[in-house]
């Protein structure tokens, strides 16, 4: 089942990305190395980079149904950061999230993840997860705040390329259980 293009929630609309978005997610979020120092994805370099995004984004979106989301402020329409869902295989899937520092700290992360988790569901997913560095508490704070349990079999590593390029670190696994919920 696809996944709504637009969702709206409280204070957020979430939305596919557009090309025409790349400057300003260049600008708020992908290019900014404290936004970036945990991700699993380098810091953006260029605005050339963000199009590169752009255009995996329109081929997930296409290919599996859903993706990537921008985050939008629900008041005035102001990008604040990005989340998104990608598909895994047998009902699995990951989600995420980024947001602008000026974002940080006003409960945008949790009220999309959420979002994410009510979309997860519709789209039939049976296990959502997530991936967050150890030292990132915030992050795995929002996880927990949203239900999710920490898989702590999960013995895996991954390289956070804007902390050091190459060199495996230890990740935590997220991890929610699902009942699809019709939609």
């Amino acid at each position: 089942m696809r996944a709504p293009l637009r969702v709206e929630t409280a204070r957020l609309m979430l939305s596919a990305p557009l090309a025409a978005d790349a400057d300003e997610i260049f600008e708020r979020y992908a290019s900014d190395p404290e936004v970036t120092r945990y991700l699993g994805w380098p810091r953006h370099q260029t605005v050339a980079d963000t199009q590169r995004f752009l255009a995996l984004s329109a081929v997930q979106w296409e290919r599996d149904g859903v993706g990537p989301y921008l985050i939008r402020s629900g008041v005035d329409g102001r990008l604040l950061g990005s989340t998104g869902i990608a598909m895994g295989p047998a009902g699995q899937a990951m989600t995420g999230y980024v947001l602008a520092t000026d974002a940080w700290g006003k409960g945008y992360a949790s009220e999309a993840l959420a979002a994410m988790v009510d979309v997860a569901r519709v789209t039939g997913v049976l296990r959502l997860y997530a991936l967050c560095h150890p030292h990132h508490r915030a992050s795995w704070r929002v996880l927990e705040k949203c239900g999710f349990n920490r898989d702590v079999g999960w013995t895996r590593q991954m390289e956070f390329p804007n902390l050091a390029r190459g060199v495996p670190q230890d990740v935590l696994c997220y991890a929610r259980e699902l009942q699809p919920r019709a939609g």
